[in-house]
């Protein structure tokens, strides 16, 4: 019905908006709070209310015990690694060069599945491949290649989000038989409780760094991509074709960057614009092939 499909689009947008600001807001975050403990903490608070929200909805809470390594592996996959990492890799990298890298994924994710599921890439598959490096050499070609340490690092991170999160989601292709909101609770409970741990341990945060600024960003990651923004992907699957879900989820890295621009002042000429069409064409094209569902984002 035309009626569901405007309201899969409008869940669409919720999540892609909710997801994209997210990205300026954590270069906010990490100039008072660490990057792991940042993140771990509110996703902590997020699960839970995740779990009241999926108890309000009637879904049953406790996860049977044989499911627990499936569960174990996408939390480690889909949220430790790649809300982890991709956050680390903002330490270094401005928001238009941490988001295109990440978003990566899916030409990743495809390349995994020739050797694990064998299913080898098509021309289109290569071409996907070989646009979405370009667009890579056209972003990190801005600096002239002069990396220093530093940005070897956050290049690193970005691209462990995104081979990590691949080979996540190529090994748990099969849908977990769990309720989706208690799913996505338990996964983001699972994969950020470790990370704010290690940050506690290793980045020694300062309680009372954060300011006005920092707590509005810390309510907001908490409340709205963790939380608001999970509900409406789910709400979004349920009335859009899982394909056109997916390529609906490249706005997320382009209003990320173009609001990165706006609010931080980042850069956004012609190099970036044509890294952004390269990349973006790239994964637009790994995402049209069939593909494992995936179940997490940032």
């Amino acid at each position: 019905m035309k009626s569901t499909r405007w309201a899969g689009v409008f869940f669409l947008l919720v999540t892609a908006i909710g997801w994209a600001l997210n990205w300026p807001a954590m270069k906010i975050l990490l100039r008072e709070w660490p990057p792991l403990f940042s993140r771990g903490v509110a996703g902590i608070v997020a699960s839970l209310l995740l779990v009241v929200v999926a108890r309000c909805s009637g879904e049953r809470i406790v996860i049977p015990r044989r499911l627990l390594p499936r569960v174990l592996l996408a939390a480690t996959t889909n949220v430790f690694a790649w809300m982890g990492f991709s956050t680390m890799s903002m330490k270094w990298l401005s928001v238009s060069e941490a988001a295109l890298l990440v978003y990566t994924m899916p030409i990743w994710a495809m390349l995994f599945a020739w050797p694990i599921l064998s299913r080898r890439p098509s021309t289109e598959g290569f071409v996907s491949l070989g646009l979405g490096l370009a667009g890579v050499v056209v972003l990190l070609s801005g600096q002239g290649f002069t990396l220093d340490s530093g940005k070897l690092a956050g290049i690193l991170f970005a691209l462990l989000a995104a081979v990590m999160f691949a080979l996540g989601t190529v090994i748990t292709r099969t849908p977990i038989p769990v309720p989706p909101i208690t799913l996505v609770a338990w996964q983001v409970g699972i994969g950020c409780a470790p990370m704010a741990i290690v940050g506690l341990l290793i980045e020694h945060p300062d309680f009372h760094a954060l300011d006005s600024a920092g707590r509005a960003v810390m309510i907001y990651m908490t409340l709205v991509p963790m939380a608001v923004c999970y509900l409406a992907w789910f709400a979004t699957l349920r009335r859009l074709p899982p394909e056109v879900a997916s390529i609906g989820m490249l706005l997320v890295p382009v209003m990320g960057i173009a609001a990165a621009a706006l609010s931080l002042g980042e850069p956004l000429g012609f190099t970036e614009i044509a890294a952004m069409a390269l990349t973006l064409s790239g994964v637009a094209l790994a995402l049209k092939r069939k593909r494992p569902e995936t179940r997490a984002a940032t």
